[in-house]
C-alpha cells in the first residue's frame, strides 16, 4: 500500500508529464409542472408544448387563460388548470353573469379539444395586498354555478391555490391550525364547498423558506428528501423524513381540526431555486436538483404521508422555465427546470418510465476545474486522497484509470469520488473554486 506522501510525490510528477432529468386523485402519486410566463424570453407556447410532450409531462397549470396557450395545448393530451387572477375575484363574486361570460370565453371556447380540468380562483388570495379575502368563496361559487349551467361541472373542478402562510401553527405537524381569523370566516366555506363539489385543496408548500430562514436547526438532508433519521412529532408518535411531508401533515391536521378531514389535497405549487442571494441559504443548483429529484421519486413511489399514508401525492413542481420577469429576489427568477432555450438548469426524472431506466435522480457530477493551475488542484487532490478518504491509487501511474494526457480529468475522477461519498451536500465540491458541479453526465466510462 501506497502512503500519503509517496502519493503526493507520484501526483507532482504526474502534473510535470502533463502541462496540460393523470391529475387526478388515483392510486399513484401524478407529477405535474406550472408553466409560468412572466418572462421576455420564453419559446411560443407550440414549442412548449412539444417540449412537455418529450419531457412526458401530462399535467400542466397555468396563471391565466392565455388564448395562444390553451390554443397550443388542444389535441396535445395533456391536462390543464387554468387561473382566473386575483383581481377578477371581486367581479366574478357579485355577479353571476360575469362567470357565465368568463367560463364561455375562457373555458368553453377551448374544451374539451383542450384538456381543461381544473380552475383555480385566485392565487394565495389570502397574501394579497389589495385584500381580496372575502371575494374568494363567493367567485369560487359563481365560477361553479357557471360550470353547472353550461354542463362542465363534472369534469372542471373549481379550487383555489393557498399558501401555507395561512397555517397558524405548523410545528409539531399534529397541531397544525388556520389562523384564526381566517379559519371560521374564509377556511372553513371554502372547505364546505370543496367537499360539496367533490374538489380538493390547492396547497403551494416550499420547504425552502422554511430551511433557508431556520438552516441552524433543520438539517438539508431532512429538506432535501435524503436519508436521516427523521423526526418525531411527540403528540402522536408520528416520524418525518422529510419537511414536506411534515408541512402536508401539518395542513392536513389543521383541515382535521375545522371536520374537513376527508377533503383530498393537491400540491400546486412546490420547488427550490437553483440560484439565490448571499442571504438565501440553501438556494443553489445542488440543492435544487436534490430537492426536485427526490421529490419526483417520492411522488412516483405511490404513497402518501405518516397522517394520510394510503392518500397518494399529487403536485405541481415550480416552475417550467427560469422566469427574468419575476420581481424580488434573485431565488424568483431561478426556480426553473428548463432554461429559456429549453436547456436543463439540471437533469432529473420527471416520469416513473425515466425512473425505472435507471436515470439519476437529481443527479449532479463534479469536475475539475483546470483554469485555477497545477498548484491548487494538486492541493485539493491532497486533500481528497489523504483526508477525504478517497483512495486514488486507480488514477496513479500504472492505476486502472491513470490517464497521462488529462491531468484535469483524473482530478475529476477523484473530486467527484469525493462528491458522490459525500452524497452531493452543498460544498463538497468546490475546493476553493478547484471544482465545480455539472449538471449533465461526464464521459467517465468504466472509471466512474
Amino acid at each position: 500500500m501506497e502512503s500519503p506522501n509517496h502519493f503526493t510525490h507520484s501526483l507532482s510528477a504526474f502534473f510535470f508529464v502533463l502541462s496540460s432529468l393523470r391529475l387526478v386523485i388515483g392510486d399513484s402519486g401524478v407529477i405535474g409542472i406550472n408553466y409560468g410566463r412572466l418572462a421576455n424570453n420564453l419559446p411560443p407556447p407550440q414549442q412548449v408544448v412539444r417540449l412537455l410532450k418529450l419531457q412526458g409531462i401530462t399535467k400542466v397549470k397555468l396563471y391565466d387563460t392565455d388564448s395562444t396557450v390553451l390554443s397550443a395545448l388542444s389535441g396535445s393530451g395533456i391536462s390543464v388548470t387554468v387561473a382566473l387572477p386575483n383581481e377578477e375575484l371581486s367581479a366574478a363574486a357579485a355577479d353571476l353573469s360575469f362567470t357565465d361570460e368568463w367560463v364561455q370565453s375562457n373555458i368553453l371556447t377551448y374544451y374539451p379539444n383542450t384538456l381543461i380540468e381544473a380552475i383555480a380562483v385566485g392565487n394565495e388570495v389570502f397574501v394579497d395586498p389589495n385584500n381580496t379575502t372575502h371575494f374568494l368563496v363567493p367567485a369560487m361559487k359563481n365560477v361553479y354555478a357557471s360550470l353547472v349551467k353550461f354542463g362542465a361541472a363534472s369534469s372542471i373542478k373549481v379550487s383555489s391555490p393557498i399558501a401555507l402562510s395561512a397555517l397558524q401553527s405548523s410545528y409539531p405537524s399534529s397541531s397544525g391550525a388556520f389562523k384564526s381569523e381566517l379559519a371560521e370566516s374564509v377556511i372553513k366555506p371554502l372547505l364546505k364547498f370543496l367537499k360539496q363539489t367533490d374538489s380538493f385543496l390547492m396547497m403551494n408548500v416550499y420547504p425552502f423558506f422554511a430551511y433557508s430562514a431556520n438552516a441552524d436547526t433543520i438539517s438539508s438532508d431532512y429538506a432535501l428528501f435524503r436519508d436521516n433519521a427523521g423526526v418525531a412529532d411527540p403528540n402522536n408518535g408520528l416520524v418525518y423524513k422529510s419537511l414536506f411531508e411534515a408541512q402536508m401533515d401539518a395542513v392536513f391536521a389543521a383541515m382535521d381540526a375545522l371536520g374537513f378531514g376527508d377533503v383530498k389535497m393537491v400540491v400546486s405549487e412546490t420547488g427550490w431555486p437553483s440560484k439565490g442571494d448571499g442571504d438565501e441559504i440553501g438556494a443553489g443548483l445542488e440543492n435544487a436538483a436534490a430537492y426536485n429529484g427526490n421529490l419526483v421519486r417520492r411522488v412516483l413511489a405511490g404513497n402518501g404521508t405518516p397522517l394520510r399514508p394510503e392518500e397518494p401525492l399529487n403536485v405541481y413542481l415550480f416552475a417550467l422555465f427560469n422566469e427574468n420577469g419575476k420581481p424580488g429576489p434573485i431565488s424568483e427568477r431561478n426556480y426553473g427546470l428548463f432554461y429559456p432555450n429549453e436547456q436543463k438548469v439540471y437533469d432529473i426524472s420527471l416520469t416513473l418510465q425515466s425512473l425505472n431506466k435507471g436515470r439519476g435522480v437529481g443527479q449532479t457530477w463534479c469536475m475539475a476545474n483546470g483554469e485555477v493551475g497545477e498548484k491548487k488542484l494538486r492541493e485539493a487532490l491532497d486533500y481528497v486522497c489523504d483526508e477525504g478518504g478517497v483512495d486514488c491509487r486507480w488514477i496513479l501511474p500504472g492505476g486502472a484509470c491513470y490517464n497521462p494526457n488529462s491531468a484535469v480529468g483524473q482530478a475529476s475522477l477523484a473530486f467527484n469520488r469525493y462528491y458522490q461519498k459525500k452524497g452531493r451536500r452543498s460544498g463538497t465540491c468546490y475546493f476553493g473554486g478547484a471544482a465545480y458541479v455539472v449538471t449533465q453526465s461526464p464521459e467517465f466510462g468504466d472509471c466512474e
